[in-house]
């Protein structure tokens, strides 16, 4: 058994249907079940999570000159030290 139904189309999209529906020599309304049938048989993969990659470098070499490995290390050190004083705050 068919329903009637209402609904509304952007003007453009109407008079194209029914220009494609006349082309054809059938009613605009097969031509909206089709389209329908279509829409509503196609199996989607489920959406999966956007990855974010971050950029992959292409720079070929060695290590980044101009770096200070010791001062990076006394850095860290300086860091864990920090942490530690913390906790001990924490704790009292």
């Amino acid at each position: 058994m068919s329903e009637r139904t209402t609904v509304r189309l952007p003007e453009e999209l109407l008079h194209r249907a029914k220009r494609k529906a006349a082309a054809e020599g059938r009613t605009l309304t097969s031509l909206i079940e089709q389209g329908l049938r279509l829409v509503v048989s196609h199996k989607s993969k489920p959406r999966s999570a956007k990855h974010n990659d971050p950029p992959v470098s292409k720079a070929r070499g060695g290590l980044r000159s101009g770096i200070n490995w010791d001062d990076l290390s006394s850095l860290v050190q300086g860091l864990e030290d920090l942490e530690y004083v913390e906790r001990m705050k924490r704790s009292e």
